[in-house]
């Protein structure tokens, strides 16, 4: 099965980032060591708009980021950052070309 990737936008609600970004940063920590065919995660931040991220997620196949969705620490990110973010995040779903 080829790798599959995640590339996602989040809005968060102006004046909320210094709230939403630690929950993020542990929940990416708590799916790198606890999902193993999550592969990477990473967090950038563009200098403009300053409310907006952009998430990169590598999983081992499709199954795997479909684990990762009903997994207890997305779960509970969601609802740590409820109200936290202008909607829900938009992504695009990418299969890997070896």
């Amino acid at each position: 099965m080829a790798r599959f990737v995640v590339i996602a936008t989040i809005n968060v609600v102006d004046g909320r980032m210094e709230d939403f970004l630690p929950l993020l940063l542990a929940h990416r920590d708590r799916c790198l060591a606890d999902e193993p065919d999550t592969l990477h995660f990473q967090i950038l931040r563009p200098k403009k708009p300053e409310n907006q991220l952009l998430v990169y997620e590598e999983y081992t196949d499709e199954q795997a980021w479909q684990t990762h969705l009903q997994a207890a620490s997305f779960t509970r990110v969601v609802a740590e950052t409820a109200g936290m973010v202008d909607v829900s995040p938009e992504g695009m779903q990418c299969t890997v070309i070896p």
